[in-house]
């Protein structure tokens, strides 16, 4: 009998279960899968290895004009690419199982189904089960690709992000539909390893969550690094009869044909709830999630959910500061809860985009007077000095209190320089507040103290 019980182990699942250890509950964890589930394994780590070998490669094509001679070329070398990526991501496994087994977590492998009487049932991957039985249930099962029904994941000529993050040959073309993180990111890394890349968006912007300023930019810089960009088009059919595939696409112009060697379906996640139990258990869901309460209660007393499974942001940084509230909740503690207006989300390509609060559409949208500073990192020293002047700061201020409303950032090291945005409008800082604090030069960050005496004076 444990006190606490987490189905997963991704950010939400393994930060549950560590927290809840430190609290002293006797704790234990059933996964499936790979420790450190889709974030650490197949999305935001081993990705982040692949863009990192992608932007080397990239400044060493640029490095002639750094002064620096590379005699006989670059190339990338896809097969280490992809090995690099993977060692980095079984890293991160191993850290986890070390965190699990530092803090006395019991770890239960196999597949998780809970019970009409609360208990859960795990089923072995040789077909053997068990019976678990806890206190308190904290479901943190994740999410997986979501497919299109008229472009169906195959795995081969529609793939999702576990093919496309392990690929044994580059394709020589590449069509991405969806703009989001998955598909900006990998858009971008396929780019940089020789793909002819056609980038296919359903909204009128890429990355369209973003501050429209900031979707400009990445539009603007991905043309003009070679990806084809289409906005405002609607994937209506995929053919995969052929030697690639073609997609029949709607746009402004009319109808429209993209072929390409291979397509890579980045349009979103499905919650996977199917198959766990909650039917038995009686678990209420809506809209293809678990409902919860603010505490991230489900309607079954001691039965909890958070992650991708629940109805809030999708990001690993979300599931974890979840699981902190979940846990103390459980403990009594009464933690503060998560503040979703003030949730960072990044973007890791070439350039970078990072952002937190509300983009200058919604703010008007409230009624908001607002002072908007901006500052072009062209007329920064630091993005001069690195050969990389693509991008701006661009901060949100309430006209009437001064208040930091929102932040938006692209260009290089922004994902590294917003959670300090994110600190100062948790704090309620105003721009006057950033005034009197001294940014070090040259810095890109100085970027962040420009635009907020643009907007003083």
């Amino acid at each position: 009998m444990f006190d606490i019980l987490v189905i997963g182990s991704g950010p939400g699942g393994y930060m549950a279960a560590v927290r809840a250890a430190q609290l002293g509950f006797r704790t234990a964890v059933v996964e499936r899968s790979e420790l450190g589930g889709i974030c650490l394994n197949w999305g935001c780590i081993p990705t982040k290895a692949l863009l990192r070998s992608a932007q080397v490669l990239q400044e060493a094509r640029q490095a002639e004009s750094f002064g620096v001679h590379i005699a006989g070329g670059v190339s990338p070398d896809i097969a280490a690419i992809v090995a690099r990526s993977r060692a980095v991501a079984a890293s991160m496994n191993k850290g986890v199982e070390f965190l699990l087994k530092k803090n006395n977590v019991t770890l239960i492998t196999g597949t998780a189904a809970l019970q009409a009487d609360k208990s859960v049932e795990v089923t072995a991957a040789d077909g053997s089960r068990q019976t678990v039985m806890a206190t308190h249930i904290i479901i943190a099962t994740g999410a997986r690709a979501h497919s299109l029904p008229f472009a169906p994941i195959d795995g081969k000529k529609i793939i999702g992000y576990r093919e496309a993050l392990t690929p044994a040959t580059v394709p020589s073309s590449l069509a991405v539909i969806g703009s989001g993180a998955i598909g900006c990111e990998l858009a971008y890394f396929y780019h940089c390893m020789g793909a002819e890349v056609t980038l296919i968006e359903y909204m009128d912007a890429i990355a369209p969550l973003e501050d429209a300023d900031t979707s400009a930019q990445l539009s603007r810089s991905f043309r003009k690094a070679g990806i084809k960009v289409m906005t405002s088009a609607q994937v209506t059919q995929a053919d995969t009869s052929g030697e690639g595939c073609a997609l029949r696409l709607q746009t402004k112009k009319g109808e429209e044909t993209v072929t390409a060697t291979k397509v890579l379906s980045a349009v979103g996640i499905a919650a996977n709830i199917e198959n766990i139990g909650l039917e038995q258990a009686g678990v209420a869901v809506e809209r293809g999630r678990i409902k919860v309460d603010e505490h991230y209660r489900t309607n079954i007393p001691g039965i909890y959910a958070i992650g991708d499974v629940i109805a809030t942001p999708a990001l690993a940084h979300v599931a974890s500061a979840e699981a902190v509230a979940c846990v103390e909740t459980i403990a009594g503690l009464s933690p503060a809860p998560v503040d979703y207006e003030n949730v960072p989300a990044c973007l890791y390509t070439t350039p970078e985009a990072a952002s937190v609060g509300l983009t200058e559409r919604a703010a008007r949208e409230r009624g908001y007077e607002l002072r908007i500073g901006k500052v072009s990192y062209a007329a920064s020293g630091k993005a001069a000095a690195y050969g990389d002047r693509d991008g701006f700061v661009k901060l949100i201020f309430d006209a009437a209190t001064g208040r930091l409303l929102g932040a938006h950032l692209a260009g290089c090291h922004v994902t590294e320089m917003i959670a300090g945005l994110v600190t100062a409008r948790r704090l309620g800082v105003r721009g006057k507040d950033i005034l009197h604090c001294i940014h070090p030069h040259p810095s890109m960050s100085e970027a962040i103290f420009e635009a907020a005496f643009q907007m003083e004076n």
